[in-house]
């Protein structure tokens, strides 16, 4: 599948994110009500509710797992480092490039 045949999928801030999470969690919404009235896939929400329900259960027995803030913080590290392993390769074929003029 081509990328332009595929749905943009909206990119929530990791407020609006935790905010949601606290509807459910704290005010007693569902999370269908949640979802339908913040126009987001119940799916969604419900992972945005697991990771905070995660967050504040403490340690336990069990595979840790990430909270929100760690979560956007391991996509924006994951983005970081392919642009930087990108901009490596360049500097590379740029190294090669120059060192056979000179040779």
């Amino acid at each position: 599948m081509s990328d332009t045949n595929k749905a943009k999928q909206p990119k929530f801030t990791l407020e609006f994110k935790q905010d949601a999470a606290r509807l459910v969690i704290e005010k007693g919404y569902t999370q269908r009500q949640a979802a339908d009235s913040l126009g987001v896939s119940e799916s969604a929400l419900g992972r945005w509710v697991r990771a905070e329900r995660n967050a504040n259960a403490g340690p336990s027995d069990k595979k840790p797992t990430l909270d929100l803030a760690e979560r956007d913080e391991l996509a924006r590290l994951r983005k970081e480092t392919e642009r930087l392993r990108m901009e490596r390769e360049i500097l590379k074929k740029a190294v090669a490039f120059f060192a056979r003029d000179l040779g």
